[in-house]
């Protein structure tokens, strides 16, 4: 596995240094830096931090707690006893993050380990969750992250909990228009041809109950500063990256979506762009903005049905989606529409009436991927409520509630291993239900995606 050098402003890195500690999911296209990751980074950079990344996706082969475990003590040595050891916590790395934890706190006791990431940004209560760290950081890190590498045990730093002291319950917040560019600062190298995973806002308008997007603050969304993003946008045309992924979880959330795919036309970008959208917000001003540009559009409906809408607070215009949805055909822009499995009030025949409808509509790619109880979400708190029962596995999701159990979801995950199987052609619903009977789902299919 190839290292990653340590990052540093100074001729050689100094004691008090941070070792940042990422184990995604990635695709193989993905950036060997994560964006997030690359932010942290940059603003550690920005404040003359030297940084030792450490990043080991999780679906990678070989991967392994102990490989980890002996690549942070690497990356620490040079540091001395004062490093600070970051680590981020996710849904599909929570395991490994629990495993690591005591190793490292056995090996390196006089490092200060940190925790933070949406499975501690969302939880109600985060007292006990890892106790062998030094403190979490609830909230946007970039910020507590450059002040814990030289605030002394039990400062008062905005979303930070210091393990054995109470929990303030505040959110760590960052000024965006002051955080530095991982683009701008070569912290993301930027090539030809490249792809690369990129941001112009932070959080989500809407008030999904199965979403970590859902905002705990008062400000919903947070959005980069524009003159920001155009300088990026520059740098991208001018770099001939080919392939955008444009990761807020709603990019059409406001009528800025269009300045910013004015100005990637105006700029000469010819990169494809990926963006999670809101059907019912794609209108045709909307997708006048992005003619010309190579535009993937991708439209998390989750289900058509008011009942379960209204038990997942994500209730849909379907009138307004379905005008929409013929203004996309006709636009021509590629697009697909994803749903959810595994819904409260969802049975086996409302899932499959979901998917009827999308493919009665046209859609060409329907993806479909099994609900999760994530941290912290409303969801997540109301499971007694809809009688939702999560499987064993190392990304946990919902096989069984008081309307469906494990044969109608195994049923489900069926169809949508076969819409899996046939993305971009699917068939009709009678055969995509024949060939579901003899499917069994691809592993750890899951979306985090919340438009």
């Amino acid at each position: 596995m190839n290292r990653l050098p340590i990052l540093s402003r100074a001729p050689s890195p100094s004691p008090g240094g941070v070792v940042l500690v990422d184990m995604p999911w990635t695709r193989d296209k993905d950036p060997r830096v994560p964006l997030g990751h690359a932010s942290l980074a940059a603003s550690l950079l920005g404040a003359g931090i030297a940084v030792a990344p450490v990043v080991a996706p999780v679906n990678s082969d070989p991967f392994s707690v102990a490989s980890v475990h002996q690549r942070v003590l690497d990356a620490a040595r040079p540091f001395g006893p004062s490093v600070v050891i970051a680590i981020g916590a996710y849904v599909w790395c929570e395991p490994f993050v629990q495993q690591l934890l005591p190793v490292l706190a056995a090996a390196l006791p006089d490092a200060r380990i940190v925790v933070g990431g949406p499975q501690v940004s969302f939880a109600d209560d985060v007292r006990g969750l890892y106790p062998e760290s030094t403190c979490v950081v609830r909230g946007a890190g970039e910020a507590a992250i450059v002040a814990l590498a030289s605030a002394p045990f039990g400062a008062a730093i905005a979303g930070v909990v210091w393990t054995g002291l109470p929990d303030g319950g505040g959110q760590a917040r960052v000024d965006l228009d002051s955080l530095p560019s991982p683009f701008l600062t070569g912290v993301v190298p930027v090539r030809r041809g490249g792809f690369v995973r990129w941001e112009t806002q932070r959080g989500c308008p809407h008030k999904c109950s199965f979403c970590q997007h859902r905002n705990r603050d008062a400000v919903a969304v947070q959005r980069l500063p524009e003159g920001r993003i155009y300088e990026e946008i520059a740098l991208f045309a001018r770099t001939g990256v080919a392939d955008i992924a444009i990761l807020d979880p709603i990019f059409n959330a406001g009528k800025r979506s269009e300045r910013i795919l004015e100005s990637c036309r105006s700029q000469g970008l010819t990169a494809r762009l990926s963006v999670q959208a809101r059907l019912e917000s794609t209108d045709q001003r909307f997708l006048d903005a992005a003619r010309g540009l190579d535009l993937r559009l991708e439209f998390g409906l989750q289900t058509v049905h008011e009942a379960e809408g209204v038990a997942i607070q994500r209730s849909n215009r379907m009138d307004r989606a379905e005008r929409n949805l013929g203004l996309v055909r006709d636009s021509g822009h590629p697009f697909e529409v994803s749903l959810i499995y595994g819904l409260p009030n969802q049975t086996l025949a409302s899932f499959r009436e979901s998917v009827a409808w999308c493919l009665e509509r046209g859609v060409p790619t329907i993806k479909a991927f099994p609900l999760m109880l994530l941290r912290g979400t409303e969801l997540d708190r109301q499971r007694d409520e809809w009688g939702l029962v999560e499987d064993g596995a190392v990304i946990p999701q919902v096989i069984a509630s008081s309307t469906f159990g494990p044969e109608e979801h195994a049923q489900m995950a069926g169809l949508s291993e076969a819409l899996r199987r046939t993305e971009g052609s699917h068939p009709p619903i009678g055969q995509l239900l024949s060939m579901a009977k003899t499917m069994a789902p691809s592993a750890a299919r899951f979306s985090p995606v919340a438009a």
